[in-house]
């Protein structure tokens, strides 16, 4: 909107949210209501939330004749192979029997979240990418973002991080220090989607942060510097984390067994595609001062979601 643009929201209207002036809101289930989106006209639809292909079919085949550009936001899951770094928009990609596609259709699409299609979520996103891209040849920008974070994440999973060290005193911190990890502001990965969009952009793009450029320690170290607290960090290897059970990226987000072969590459995915096209990204700094504000003004009252029970994580540091 302050890039003089027009919005129009179509979505299902199940949860309290906040009111946009200028906005236009179309309430209704993509999975029964498209018809209400006829006899309109956009210049691109963004779709945000296509998890089955038979949905982003339905949405695609009743939009291309009233849009522009299709916009699918996928993921970097949609790879077969991240057990090396340098995995780009060429790499294979999973996909699915039809005997995995019948077991997704089963599940109850309309009340049914990403977590819900377990191990069939990568393979579910490529075919929506194909999906879309059958019934809109040429006309199709597929996003390939690895973990999305900032303000308003209500996964939790880098917000963890944020309120726990701004808590203080012994935070038991993941793995090597010096280990990479990788993420994208949800703020970037908008405003490059604007200006892909303004510019008609159309083809695949992985979207996330520069691989090597941010270390679980210097995140962490930030954490510290913005909130000002005296958390004081206890590393933990990884053989005690999994001698002791500790859930990879639930209970520690950001973390995943170096030890585990097959996903040595899941933190260095290739983004030069998408930051040639003018993919650019804000401090680190800015992204936990400003999840922090958040978190404190309207989260802090509310369970996290991700990260580890205070309780747990104590007993770990004792044993440490």
């Amino acid at each position: 909107m302050a890039r003089g643009h027009e919005l129009t929201l179509f979505n299902r209207g199940r949860h309290a949210a906040a009111s946009f002036a200028g906005v236009e809101t179309i309430h209704g289930d993509r999975h029964s209501d498209l018809h209400k989106l006829a006899g309109r006209r956009w210049d691109v639809v963004l779709d945000t939330c296509g998890l089955l292909p038979r949905a982003v079919t339905a949405s695609a085949e009743s939009l291309r004749d009233a849009v522009d550009v299709y916009v699918f936001v996928s993921s970097q899951s949609v790879y077969a192979d991240v057990s090396r770094p340098g995995v780009d928009e060429t790499s294979p990609t999973e996909t699915l029997s039809q005997e995995q596609l019948d077991r997704a259709n089963t599940i109850d699409a309309p009340t049914a979240s990403a977590a819900s299609y377990g191990d069939l979520y990568g393979g579910l996103k490529t075919l929506c990418e194909q999906a879309a891209e059958t019934a809109m040849p040429g006309r199709v920008l597929v996003q390939r973002p690895g973990l999305i974070v900032g303000p308003y994440d209500y996964t939790d999973r880098f917000t963890y991080w944020v309120a726990r060290v701004a808590r203080g005193g012994e935070v038991l911190a993941p793995g090597r220090p010096e280990r990479p990890v990788q993420f994208i502001d949800a703020r970037d990965l908008g405003d490059w989607t604007v200006k892909m969009i303004e510019d008609k952009r159309v083809g695949i793009f992985n979207c996330n942060g520069v691989p090597g450029a941010v270390t679980m320690q210097s995140l962490l170290n930030e954490c510290k510097a913005v909130s000002g607290s005296d958390a004081f960090f206890k590393w933990a290897d990884e053989e005690f984390l999994l001698q002791h059970q500790v859930g990879a990226w639930s209970e520690l987000p950001l973390w995943l067994p170096e030890s585990e072969e097959s996903l040595k590459g899941f933190m260095f995915v290739n983004s030069d595609k998408a930051i040639e096209a003018g993919l650019k990204f804000r401090s680190v700094k800015e992204t936990v001062a400003d999840t922090l504000t958040w978190y404190q003004t309207v989260a802090a009252n509310e369970p996290l979601k991700a990260g580890l029970d205070p309780e747990k994580e104590q007993k770990l540091l004792n044993e440490l």
